[in-house]
């Protein structure tokens, strides 16, 4: 147990691990307070379509040679999400079509112009990166750290700033819109939110795994927690500390980073459905 410990101190001694920690916390906080909201919306699905998306995005800015590819990544992501909830209200096609339609298509795309324009010898390697995250999250350089600080702050402002109406939308959206509040902008507050989490997480788990972490905090607190904000509580801390604990263990041993910290929320999330059968679950 001494020698992990040691080996953990000499890790935390490189900026790039503690980078990489920092952006860890920060995503899986912001992943977590969206995630009550997706999955009591039935929106769950919406973050993998966005994930394919920015991958597809990511390919574009490898192509053009891009040194710092968020900024078109996160454009594209959120354009796309507008595109997504607008194309989702169309009675022609259904919001799961839509989905489907968005999220298939630019995955493939994204992976023929990585074939087509690639000017790596590891094209499998790359791809592999992109879609699982593996170490990427050790080469953040300052600037994209200092990105994702502000990003993941303004996701967290917007979300306590306008708590009581994704509470309203989240819950019963046609006695919002009764009430005067404007449903369909807030939804789209919330995609596009969404957006600039899926960018963010990119270089944590990859484009395949976010959903994971978007979706397993906030199951895991439903499983003992029934109001909001309780549940919402929950998702954050227990987002937050897989997704560090998650990080270490990666570290440490040598695993791929984002899938490390899918297993840890999988292990959570069963401790999580044991404790909700012994006890009942909570009413708080």
């Amino acid at each position: 147990m001494t020698g992990i410990f040691d080996k953990l101190g000499l890790y935390l001694q490189y900026p790039f691990v503690r980078y990489a920690l920092i952006v860890g916390v920060l995503v899986a906080l912001c992943s977590s307070l969206l995630g009550v909201t997706l999955v009591l919306k039935r929106f769950s699905f919406i973050g993998d379509g966005l994930s394919h998306v920015a991958f597809g995005a990511m390919a574009i800015a490898g192509v053009l040679h891009l040194t710092n590819e968020m900024p078109l990544v996160l454009v594209i992501t959120v354009l796309s999400a507008v595109l997504l909830l607008r194309t989702g209200q169309n009675a022609r096609v259904k919001g799961d079509a839509a989905v489907a339609m968005i999220s298939v298509g630019a995955l493939a795309v994204g992976y023929l112009l990585m074939n087509l324009f690639s000017t790596s010898s590891n094209l499998s390697g790359d791809v592999c990166t992109t879609l699982f995250g593996s170490t990427s999250i050790l080469t953040l350089s300052k600037g994209e750290v200092w990105l994702s600080v502000i990003l993941s702050l303004l996701v967290v402002a917007v979300f306590i700033f306008f708590y009581n109406k994704i509470f309203a939308v989240t819950f019963d959206e046609s006695f919002a819109r009764a009430t005067g509040t404007r449903a369909g902008l807030y939804n789209l507050l919330i995609a596009v939110v969404v957006a600039v989490i899926i960018v963010l997480a990119m270089n944590l788990v990859g484009s395949l795994l976010i959903s994971a972490l978007v979706i397993f905090p906030a199951l895991s607190a439903m499983r003992l927690f029934k109001s909001f904000r309780s549940v919402t509580v929950c998702s954050a801390v227990l987002s937050v500390g897989c997704a560090l604990l998650g990080l270490l263990i990666a570290i440490v041993v040598g695993t791929p980073v984002g899938s490390t910290i899918v297993a840890v929320d999988i292990v959570a999330f069963a401790v999580f459905s044991l404790l909700g059968a012994v006890s009942g679950g909570m009413k708080g």
